[in-house]
Order: structure tokens, then sequence, then C-alpha cells
């Protein structure tokens, strides 16, 4: 019997969808029998006749639940859609596990097998294929920049007309990872005066590349992996105070840094937004129900200041660009499932496997990922490579002891 792919239509204000029909027609090509909820890409243009067409076969919720071997999602499923996945299945997506983790726990207790892409280790090279905050922030950061350029109510770009000259806006955008320098190489298409800030310096070459001004901290907070690490209260407080600065000589304000399952850093104080100029637009990448980078920011809602400003909480922009992200997150799921699955189809979690005992959440009611299980408050798991070579230095001290 054919291993079963399903996909769900998403709750809510989500527009985007885990397997296009692209991926679709790859999967059936490889062997496996692919099940669509009714309706599930109608947000993002794909339609259910695009499925069959492509191999699929469009079914009711209930039933792309009781078939599925994997069910892929964008987003953590509600309460009653949990309650169904049953023992043995396999969960793939967003699935906040450092923040819901009464969900993850949930899914623990129903033996389902849970991966979430926020658990993902980005540094491994062969991760990188399956890397869905790279590729969804790829997207946040292109179309942040258009969503300034819409609500800013002046030109981007330098403008000589018969009437006057008209400056170009200038842009800084706080935060230069994946979206952060998406959102600067869009604004300086656009035609804007483009700086970048980032607390880590090696960013310098890759700001300037695409020929905007680096900005910098006095403040070295470069992480593991290359990413930023957290700062500290005080490192917080210098930081800001250094930016304030920097925004107030300009225009508009794009803020990109998140740190996963945790507050995201409040780069923009208050006092920043006291003294932009009237009409500065902010967009806050970062704003969720756990604050954001700009103060007083609210998620997907636009905050208007006494002073004229605007601030954009802006944490799921990705949706609004649905085609395109749906693609690229259906080609995350598609690497994740090539990486599981033997010549005949069939779906095989190496929890051994440098990727996947990061990426695996849950597995046969237990917490996986260590970093989940810090999270909880759980000690940290050994692999049973750790476990066979802790035991032989336990026999080897007994021995000596004897």
């Amino acid at each position: 019997m054919a291993t079963i792919i399903s996909t769900l239509k998403e709750s809510g204000d989500e527009n985007r969808v885990a397997i296009t029909p692209d991926v679709t027609k790859k999967l059936v090509h490889n062997k496996f029998q692919v099940l669509i909820e009714k309706g599930a890409g109608d947000s993002a243009s794909f339609s259910d006749q695009a499925y069959i067409d492509a191999g699929g076969e469009v079914v009711s919720r209930d039933e792309a639940l009781e078939k599925a071997n994997l069910i892929a999602v964008i987003n953590q499923p509600d309460e009653a859609t949990r309650s169904k996945i049953k023992a043995g299945q396999i969960l793939i997506g967003l699935l906040g596990a450092l923040i819901d983790t009464d969900a993850i726990q949930q899914l623990a207790k129903q033996q389902v097998t849970a991966l979430s892409f926020e658990l993902l280790p980005r540094t491994i090279s062969r991760a990188q294929s399956m890397d869905v905050l790279s590729s969804q922030a790829s997207i946040a950061g292109y179309k942040a920049a258009l969503v300034a350029a819409d609500t800013f109510k002046r030109y981007f770009p330098m403008m000589i007309t018969a009437a006057g000259t008209a400056k170009p806006a200038k842009v800084l955008v706080l935060g230069t990872g994946v979206a952060g320098l998406q959102a600067i190489g869009t604004a300086k298409r656009l035609g804007a005066i483009v700086s970048g800030y980032d607390v880590r310096p090696a960013s310098r070459g890759e700001v300037e590349s695409l020929g905007a001004q680096f900005l910098t901290s006095s403040i070295n907070a470069v992480g593991e992996g290359g990413y930023a690490r957290q700062l500290s209260a005080d490192e917080q407080k210098q930081q800001q105070e250094e930016l304030i600065g920097f925004i107030k000589q300009n225009d508009i304000v794009i803020t990109t840094a998140q740190v996963p399952g945790k507050k995201p850093p409040l780069l923009v104080p208050q006092a920043a937004i006291d003294v932009a100029k009237p009409g500065s637009v902010f967009v806050d990448l970062a704003a969720s129900d756990l604050g954001g980078n700009v103060a007083g920011s609210k998620p997907d809602q636009t905050v208007k200041t006494d002073s004229g400003a605007q601030i954009i909480g802006a944490g799921n922009l990705a949706s609004e660009l649905a085609t395109s992200a749906s693609e690229m997150f259906a080609k995350n799921v598609q690497a994740v499932i090539n990486d599981l699955a033997d010549k005949e189809a069939k779906l095989n979690i190496d929890l051994e496997d440098e990727v996947m005992s990061q990426l695996v959440a849950t597995d046969h009611g237990e917490i996986i990922s260590n970093r989940l299980r810090a999270a909880l408050n759980l000690p940290a798991k050994q692999s049973a490579k750790q476990e066979a070579t802790t035991d032989e230095g336990n026999q080897s001290t007994d021995k000596g002891d004897q």
C-alpha cells in the first residue's frame, strides 16, 4: 500500500497551503498517494482541479486526517483537529513547538510524531533545502518593502519633474538576516536610500553588496552558527540608545529581529517613535502575541501615533504573498519527505540523524528535541550512541573499582 501524504485547509486568515499541485505531481511520481482537503489551495490560487490534474485526490477533512501517514500543515492545527490525529501518524509544519508547548505535549500523549520546522538545525548544509523559516522570511522581507512603499505618503525614488524634484525616501532595515536582506534589496530597487543595521559586523559585506550603507552597534552579539544571540537587558538598552539616532534620520524603518520561541527584542523604543518624522512608517515583522521589535506594535494591526507615524504589525506577511510562499513551503516539505523516504516510498525517521534528532519534536510519546526539552525543563536526551559511550565508561569504571 502506498504511503499517503495529506494536507489540510488552514484556518483563520492564513492563505498559504502546505502542498502545491507541482509538489503533488512530484510526490505522486515518487510513488506516494496525495490527499488534499477540498478547498485547501483556494486562497493561494490553487484550484481543486489543479491538484486532481497533478495526480492528487481531493477529499473531506476527516478523510485527509483518517487515511494519512503524514499530514503537512502550515500552522499548528486547532485542538479539535489535533484530537483526530492518531498514534503513528506524522504531523509536519510550523507547529510553534517552543511557544505552544501544551499542543506539543498533547500530540506526544497521542503518540503522534510531530516535526516542527522551528526546531530545524539551520546551519547544517543538508537542512537548508528544508528551511521553512528562511524561505518564508525571504517572502516577508520582500513584501515588507512593498507594504512600506504603499503606506508611505511620498515617493520612494528621487523624481525629477516639471513641478520640481522629489527627494528619495530614506529606509532603515534593522536586522540583516534573510528577511532583512530581501527588504534591503527590494527597497533599493524601488529607488530609496537604504541603510541596514545589524549587531553582527560580518553582515557588512552582504549589506554593501546590495548597495546599502551598513550600520552596526558597539555591542558584539554574534551567536552560534553566525546568527545573532539574544541580548542582555543592559545590552538591549545600549542598543536602543544607539538606534534612536539612526531612526530619526529615516522615513521608513523595517524591523526583522526574531528569536524563535522567545519574546522579540525591542529595537525601537517609545523614545525613538517620539522623535520620528511626521509621516514615518514602521513595519514590524516580529509583531506577535509575544511582543514585537517596535514599541506599541500590534500583530495584524496598524497603529497611528500622535505625531502622524504609522506602526504596522506585520508578523505574517508571507501569507499575503500566498502563491509564492506556498510554492516555497511545499518544496521545503518535499525535501523533508525525500529525506525520510526509502526506495519503496516508506517513511523512516532516524532519531540518530543530526537533522532529524532536532527537527522531531515528539515521537512515540516522547519529547525528542533537546531545545524543546529545555523549554519544558526536562533533562537533555542522550542519543543511543552517547548512551552506549556512557555505559562503556561506567563499565570501565566499575572494573577499575573491583
